[in-house]
């Protein structure tokens, strides 16, 4: 039989509500209206004074060179990131859940570097990497493959996307692995006797009964992209060579903390909040359309 709380009170309710809601309007809500307001003002370096300019902040921003380099390397840089951070963990989780020996070892493996810390990830990396002495770098030298992230900015912002897949990896394929121990063995066995070959089992039974993992996933790593990867980039190339690795999020910080243009800065995160909003908006009204639940 069905079972039903009934609060007799009927403050209860609200009291049990009040700390999340708390916490939303103090951590998120605020914030963002703050962040809103101060993109209208033209504020003094040092703090001394503020002038109300509407949306000229806005305006200024769009009609950068620079800032739209930015939205450039942002849009190529997440999308690597998710494809990539996504194919490669689905196919590791693939391999890890056959039946062979030492799969519980490989799986524990496999996990360890989510609890790497991202400024750790991109130091490893930049070292592997590194010109003259990394020893990735120096293998695709004598490869007749010339090198060099400090001064190629295709070649730092390749050495940043790898730093973020790998970092990634490792959570995506947490959550993979689970998806596929969850799919009935009797449903595979059972295309395998109908004569199915292992490519078809997975892309007509396997893929689309994990397509709510594959969608939850990609809402998170497209997130990821756009905000958590600010760390390797700050570690591994602060945005250069040049302009070439400045994503959005990092272009945030540089003219906020570093160049102290705070309205700039402030209208830049308004921007980048709106554009993951969107972005999650249509993820969720499309792509969720094709989810099999």
């Amino acid at each position: 039989m069905e079972k039903r709380v009934y609060f007799r009170s009927r403050t209860l309710p609200y009291l049990l509500l009040a700390p999340q809601v708390a916490v939303t309007l103090v951590f998120f809500f605020w914030p963002a209206a703050q962040a809103l307001w101060q993109s209208m003002l033209e504020q003094d370096v040092f703090g001394m004074g503020a002038e109300f300019v509407w949306f000229d902040n806005f305006k200024v921003l769009l009609d950068s060179q620079e800032y739209r380099q930015s939205f450039h390397v942002t849009a190529i840089f997440s999308v690597l990131v998710a494809f990539f951070g996504l194919a490669i963990s689905l196919l590791l989780a693939v391999f890890a859940n056959r039946v062979i020996r030492a799969a519980s070892t490989y799986k524990t493996l496999l996990i360890w570097p989510y609890a790497v810390a991202p400024a750790v990830a991109a130091v490893l990396w930049v070292f592997m990497f590194s010109p003259g002495m990394g020893i990735l770098a120096v293998g695709l030298q004598r490869l007749g493959i010339g090198w060099n992230p400090l001064l190629n900015g295709q070649d730092a912002l390749t050495l940043v996307i790898i730093a973020a897949v790998w970092k990634q990896v490792s959570y995506n394929f947490l959550f993979f692995l689970a998806g596929l121990q969850a799919i009935p063995r009797s449903l595979i066995e059972a295309a395998a006797i109908d004569g199915a070959s292992p490519s078809r089992r997975f892309w007509n039974i396997v893929f689309p009964l994990l397509s709510p993992t594959t969608f939850f996933l990609l809402v998170i790593n497209v997130i990821y992209a756009f905000f958590d990867t600010f760390a390797i980039i700050d570690a591994a190339t602060q945005g250069g060579p040049g302009r070439d690795t400045s994503i959005l999020v990092y272009k945030v910080y540089r003219d906020g903390f570093l160049g102290l243009d705070l309205g700039s800065s402030a209208a830049q995160s308004v921007i980048l909040m709106g554009i993951v909003i969107a972005l999650t908006v249509v993820q969720f009204r499309y792509i969720d359309r094709k989810v099999n639940y």
